[in-house]
């Protein structure tokens, strides 16, 4: 019983891989508008650099999980019948795709035709990514897993994370906040508060599961107070970029990056919590 720290590498891989996701449509969605100046366009690029670095972290703690780094290219062998390898090869699409992108603009080699189209493309790689994710978990004999929770915690992520990321790269670049960066806070703090109904329904179900051996609410004994943490930290965080916008300032970039990391914080601990609550069925299980 605890919080889930024991699968730490998935706990970075999913977290940070779902915030890129989220990070790389917030900032397409920005740039894809045509509404910023095009060496403000160029610099946002080429900040794009951070997304990819983020996402090389993410995929170095997925292989920590797997013992061996020998064996990452095992995890492709049965594509399309495994969700495992699934989420393994829309990852690496949508890794290859956006560093693709990334290269080709900063060495102002990609067609400016093509680029709202490969922007596109790779956001669908994006969202492909995260619900492959999601299928991982849909684990019939793990019942605290399988319900519609799960891909929905993950897609929340990418929502609450994603935008502030994007927003944060957006500001180093001198982005305006004008046209669509306005609704980046605004989304971010919709999908906490789904987040937070998310997790109350989650709980409820999770107190009325039980096996012949443990009920599913012993798994993690500080549940309640522990998921408060998580929704200050994120609240916090979300707080550090949205309070000064409603008094018509622009927030710095030290103080969305010190928002940022309070929003992963508790998108980390909320996520442990996830794997602590890991329970097979047993011999007598109920519901």
């Amino acid at each position: 019983m605890g919080t889930g720290w024991h699968e730490w590498p998935l706990i970075i891989f999913t977290v940070l891989g779902q915030c890129v996701v989220g990070a790389f449509i917030a900032m397409a969605w920005v740039l894809a508008e045509g509404k910023q100046d095009s060496r403000v366009v160029h610099t946002a690029r080429m900040r794009m650099f951070f997304l990819w670095v983020v996402m090389g972290v993410a995929f170095v703690a997925s292989v920590m999980h797997l013992g061996s780094p020998l064996r990452a290219f095992n995890a492709l062998n049965r594509l399309g019948a495994s969700p495992l390898s699934n989420e393994i090869a829309c990852g690496s699409l949508f890794f290859a795709l956006g560093g693709l992108y990334w290269l080709l603009a900063v060495c102002k080699t990609l067609p400016t035709a093509l680029s709202n189209f490969w922007l596109l493309v790779t956001s669908l790689a994006g969202i492909g990514f995260v619900y492959a994710m999601g299928r991982v978990y849909h684990i019939t004999t793990v019942p605290t897993w399988d319900p519609m929770y799960t891909s929905l915690s993950f897609a929340l992520t990418a929502l609450i994370g994603g935008p502030l990321l994007g927003g944060l790269l957006l500001r180093s670049a001198g982005v305006a906040a004008r046209g669509s960066v306005r609704w980046l806070p605004l989304v971010s703090l919709l999908a906490l508060v789904i987040s937070a109904v998310v997790w109350f329904s989650q709980v409820a179900t999770v107190n009325t599961l039980h096996s012949s051996v443990q009920s599913a609410s012993s798994l993690v004994p500080a549940l309640g107070a522990l998921l408060g943490w998580r929704l200050a930290l994120i609240a916090i965080g979300l707080g550090c970029w949205i309070v000064p916008q409603v008094t018509q300032k622009a927030p710095g970039v030290f103080i969305l990056a010190s928002g940022l990391a309070l929003v992963v914080a508790g998108e980390l601990l909320g996520r442990g919590i996830f794997y602590g609550l890991h329970m097979t069925v047993g011999l007598t299980y109920g519901g």
